[in-house]
């Protein structure tokens, strides 16, 4: 008895020593994530607020109460709001019959076609408003046929974020649906239930969880919207992430800037609280199938009609924007607007336009680096699900920059990163810094699924054989998520090619981005300008829908959708 409680005493402190160095080992790849998002996020933002509403060394909380009294404030709220609830709730309407196809039809050209429509989601929002400026603004598409024109009234931006965020639905609920076990519906049709009833209620409550989570990320994207409605608004339609661009760099109101970043910051942290609530419940409440065996040809006329309709809604909404897009570049003879990329006119630029091709080039592949070695760590420290409280908030932490104002980001980068030690103001890192920033949380979630799908008893394995925890994540771990990775560093290569609300503030003049040249041209009147944007926003387009090309090659079911 004296040895068999001797025996369970030395295994019971060998496994509370087990899970102690666990935990200082989640601990230590935390630190530098940690660092990174302290330095280069926290702090910046800070900086900003406290500038705002700090004078003379006394904070003036009274300030929030006299900017958000303001009618012109509230108007700014009540947009924001509205619209951002209009535009989710009208993408969910247009894009869940496209989430059912791709997730339960197989047709010809399904993965390309998947890839086609998650174009606009990693374009540039600078792109995105400057397509539908072709297409619905003064001499676009509808103005030139019928002499129709929407870049003055609410529905181009509604439109807008559709066409941005539809992807979000299709690979969100579509990803799921996918995995979902038909046999289930085809049980309750079995027991007398018709098919919108076997439907309702069967596949609705298991799909719920992810079409809430998909509602809450085109919320958040849309009620941070800047580049789409900076575009297509003008001066009659305003966000709070327009407002604050206005209050910074206008009028100069540091004051009325921090207030609306504080209102911002609390209502993003709000939604990214319920959007992590609908992840967890879609992680462990439901048995998945191989989404492989449940996609089949189209069967009967409703079916076909479907397909029909969701192809002509690509073809209207992602294609025809695209194309026009394409079509406003080559409108000058012999390529002429490209061709003009390549002169220095001294006026918007210090270097010729076709030299933020390079820089962004150059730039996003270190900000790529920058994100896959900070979220990669974030995502093998966040594997478990026994991690403590710390690391689930940090885990909640990750998707704020996708959330909080990137103008203050690239404001704040200004104000606070321009003493020693952190004197980087004039450096050319500070933006693929600020790219970064955005790029971690789509490496995060891309990792995390394969991660956790790895068996631990592998790594136990090869700890019993004597391997440390390096060698056992390196024989292990990596040859399974190598792929993920490799989508991870994709995606983070596409979003930070595009990134603009924090770059247009950090980039030189001499080292334009490709975003920040086609919002100064489009910014300064004439043909020629609106043409050398169109032609630059092309180059774009084409960069971002060949790297996504590349993905949906690499892109594994246990992959993270976004």
């Amino acid at each position: 008895m004296d040895v068999a409680g001797t025996e369970v005493g030395r295994e019971a402190r060998a496994g509370t020593a087990s899970r102690a160095r666990g935990n200082a080992a989640r601990l230590g790849l935390l630190a530098l994530p940690v660092a990174f998002f302290a330095v280069f996020f926290a702090y910046p933002v800070a900086a900003i607020v406290g500038r705002g509403l700090k004078a003379d060394g006394t904070w003036r909380f009274g300030r929030l109460a006299d900017v958000l009294t303001q009618s012109d404030i509230r108007h700014v709220l009540w947009f924001t709001t509205w619209q951002a609830l209009a535009s989710t709730a009208l993408t969910l309407l247009i894009a869940l019959p496209g989430a059912y196809v791709f997730a339960r039809l197989d047709f010809p050209g399904k993965q390309v076609l998947r890839a086609v429509v998650t174009v606009p989601f990693v374009l540039p929002t600078v792109v995105v408003g400057t397509a539908f400026l072709a297409l619905v603004g003064r001499g676009g598409l509808l103005d030139d046929l019928w002499g129709v024109r929407l870049d003055t009234t609410v529905w181009a931006i509604l439109l807008a974020h559709v066409f941005f965020n539809y992807a979000v639905v299709v690979r969100t609920v579509g990803g799921l649906w996918a995995q979902l076990d038909p046999r289930q519906e085809e049980a309750a049709r079995m027991l007398g239930a018709s098919r919108l009833g076997a439907w309702r209620s069967v596949t609705l409550p298991a799909l719920g969880p992810a079409v809430a989570a998909a509602a809450l990320m085109v919320f958040l994207f849309t009620f941070t919207s800047f580049g789409v409605v900076q575009i297509l608004g003008g001066p009659t339609f305003s966000t709070l992430e327009v407002e604050i661009y206005r209050q910074t760099t206008e009028v100069f109101d540091l004051a009325t800037a921090a207030v609306l970043t504080m209102v911002q910051f609390a209502a993003v942290g709000a939604v990214l609280a319920v959007h992590a609530w609908t992840v967890r419940r879609r992680e462990t409440a439901l048995r998945l199938v191989d989404a492989s065996v449940t996609a089949r040809r189209p069967r009967g006329a409703g079916q076909w009609a479907l397909l029909a309709g969701v192809l002509a809604v690509v073809a209207l909404l992602i294609l025809l924007p695209l194309a026009v897009l394409v079509q406003r570049s080559l409108d000058a003879p012999g390529f002429g607007y490209y061709r003009a990329l390549t002169s220095e006119d001294g006026g918007t630029f210090l270097v010729p336009p076709i030299d933020a091709i390079g820089n962004s080039l150059s730039y996003a592949v270190v900000a790529t680096a920058i994100a896959v070695l900070v979220g990669g760590l974030a995502a093998v420290a966040l594997t478990r699900r026994d991690a403590g409280r710390f690391v689930r908030g940090f885990d909640a932490l990750l998707m704020l920059p996708l959330g909080v104002s990137a103008v203050t980001v690239g404001f704040g980068f200004l104000i606070a990163l321009d003493e020693p030690p952190l004197n980087l103001r004039a450096s050319w890192i500070l933006v693929p810094l600020a790219q970064a920033l955005v790029g971690v949380p789509f490496v995060v979630r891309t990792m995390l699924p394969v991660l956790r799908a790895v068996d631990v008893r592998l790594r136990e394995a090869a700890a019993v054989l004597g391997a440390s925890p390096w060698r056992a994540w390196r024989e292990v771990d990596l040859p399974m998520v190598r792929r993920a990775l490799l989508v991870a560093a994709g995606f983070a290569f596409a979003v930070s090619l595009g990134e603009f609300g924090a770059t247009v503030f950090i980039a030189r003049p001499d080292n334009p981005t490709l975003p920040v040249a086609v919002a100064r041209l489009l910014g300064r009147p004439g043909d020629l300008n609106y043409g050398q944007a169109m032609a630059l926003s092309t180059i774009l387009m084409v960069v971002c829908a060949a790297a996504l090309l590349v993905l949906e090659r690499l892109r594994t079911d246990r992959t993270g959708e976004f």
